[in-house]
């Protein structure tokens, strides 16, 4: 194979960009920048997700099997890099978000336009990420969004050019 021709085929996948948020038991806080997102399931609503298998956010999903996915909003592509390293919360903040616990006890960013928070029902683990199947408990919209609400998703592309999650 092509490492360029893959890269490039991997690259014209469009991704949307999401900060999932869980919390274990102890009190450990996991808020995580993830973009390999997608709806599995009409009955029950069901959404699949890749997480980092080696990351903190896999571990508190793994075990409570419960996450928030914080939709973000295209104004807030500084919110984004944020997440992409390990982040300590800081009283009711995560990342300089603040939050407040959900039905699942899962953090839910106060600035999202929207969230989803999801129970897992399933999981494959393979590769250096792993899916979880999980069904939508809970769901919230701030404000209805003008027209199409998936234009109104911050995506990976809104980042630059030089900006891509694939490959």
């Amino acid at each position: 194979m092509d490492a360029e021709m893959k890269k490039t085929a991997l690259r014209m996948i469009p991704y949307g960009l999401y900060i999932l948020t869980a919390e274990d038991q102890g009190g450990r806080l996991a808020a995580s920048a993830v973009s390999w997102v997608t709806q599995s399931s009409f009955e029950p609503p069901q959404i699949a997700i890749a997480i980092k298998a080696s990351s903190l956010t896999h571990s508190i999903v793994k075990e409570t099997n419960a996450f928030a996915l914080n939709m973000l909003r295209k104004d807030q592509a500084s919110t984004a890099p944020t997440f992409y390293k390990t982040v300590e919360p800081e009283g009711q903040t995560v990342g300089g978000e603040p939050f407040y616990k959900g039905k699942t006890g899962s953090p839910i960013f106060e600035n999202a336009p929207a969230f989803l928070e999801c129970n897992v029902v399933g999981s494959v683990e393979k590769g250096d990420h792993s899916v979880f199947v999980a069904e939508v408990v809970n769901a919230g919209v701030k404000q209805q969004p003008e027209g199409r609400p998936d234009d109104s998703i911050l995506l990976v592309k809104d980042l630059g050019e030089k900006t891509f999650y694939a490959g």
